[in-house]
């Protein structure tokens, strides 16, 4: 088989701070253990938004961001077994080799083994495969899902249900995974329990069904845009504050509101000064919380030990902690039987070449 390059649109990153610019590329064919995949949805994320900023250190530009996908496997190189042309699949930014000690370890889903690469913004090998206007254009965690077509690793690829509608789970790929897996994998939230999401986007949201599947009696919002109050109860929060509306720190008036405190709190933002209050707003003795939210490089995290010596647990999360090519397939099946929600996460559907939009639509907290 001869692959060519294939001529394709995709939004591209000359610089950063700069907004997209829809550009013709070329995308070269899969090399030995790479897979070729048409992408057919995708959606935006925080995370791109970081990126595009220049405040990411690992940011390289010009570069194709992207990371929640879904689309169908156009070509493989020498070597794939697990996905063939036509199979329908969600490029993962964390990937599952299935080999290194990372993916062997049962306690983590932090696969290691293209980590460095990846972070580079490029194949595994140390070449891109996208090219524009003559210049090499960065790839971006690995997936780079605002290209018609992109190449991937094919450890970084998941082979789901051929029935999925590809413009809901994508979302699957990144945001919704993360809050949902923040709850049942991280957290390990139990039956009756009290819980707090602070940030009431789709991470928060996700946060609060796999909270609410997971049996929480008490499931508290709080987010200073009040806008997002209505979809939150909708996803099962008993209740919604903003901390604007209190004189005193808000994890103050959750051990108020809830005898003591939540028995566990998640930090769906990427403060830091939101992180401690999550913290602090656990119960004495046996609260959790998890922080989900990315903050910028550079910055610390600070509570007084005695929130830790008198009996609380801060943790981390990444992906949800699910083991990707394993986990994906199953929360699309998950999806498809009703277990979990992915339709009531989409707000707008927009054509690609409105991908600008999309990002001021969410920064407008829309």
């Amino acid at each position: 088989v001869v692959f060519q390059v294939i001529k394709c649109k995709a939004a591209v990153a000359w610089e950063a701070g700069k907004p997209l610019s829809l550009e013709e590329v070329d995308v070269a064919p899969p090399k030995a253990h790479e897979v070729r995949i048409k992408i057919v949805a995708t959606a935006v994320c925080h995370t791109d938004a970081y990126t595009l900023s220049g405040a990411d250190p690992e940011g390289c530009f010009p570069v194709i961001l992207g990371h929640e996908g879904a689309g169908i496997v156009e070509s493989v190189g020498e070597g794939v077994t697990k996905v063939k042309p036509g199979d329908t699949v969600i490029p993962l930014y964390i990937p599952q080799c299935g080999e290194c000690k990372f993916c062997k370890n049962p306690k983590t889903n932090l696969c290691q083994k293209i980590r460095i690469t990846q972070g580079k913004g490029l194949m595994p090998d140390g070449t891109s495969r996208f090219t524009c206007k003559g210049k090499q254009i960065y790839h971006f965690m690995g997936t780079s899902t605002f290209s018609e077509y992109t190449v991937v690793a094919d450890i970084s690829v998941a082979k789901i249900d051929a029935a999925a509608p590809l413009d809901k789970v994508c979302l699957l790929g990144c945001g919704i995974s993360t809050g949902y897996g923040a709850a049942v994998n991280t957290a390990k939230v139990e039956p009756g329990s009290t819980c707090a999401v602070f940030g009431l986007g789709g991470v928060g949201l996700a946060v609060i069904m796999g909270c609410k599947i997971a049996g929480a009696s008490r499931i508290i919002g709080i987010d200073l845009n009040k806008d997002k109050f209505a979809k939150a109860k909708e996803f099962g929060a008993t209740e919604c504050i903003s901390p604007q509306d209190f004189k005193k720190p808000i994890q103050e008036v959750l051990v108020e509101m809830t005898d003591g405190g939540v028995d566990y709190s998640f930090e769906c933002i990427g403060n830091v000064g939101v992180m401690r209050a999550a913290l602090e707003a656990c119960h004495k003795g046996w609260g959790v919380s998890v922080i989900v939210g990315v903050a910028a490089a550079g910055q610390e995290i600070s509570t007084r030990p005695f929130q830790l010596v008198t009996g609380r647990t801060w943790k981390g999360t990444a992906f949800g902690g699910w083991k990707s090519v394993d986990s994906v397939p199953k929360l699309v099946t998950d999806y498809m039987s009703k277990k979990i929600k992915v339709d009531e996460f989409v707000t707008h559907t927009l054509p690609f070449d409105k991908i600008n939009e999309a990002f001021e639509l969410m920064h407008t907290g829309k």
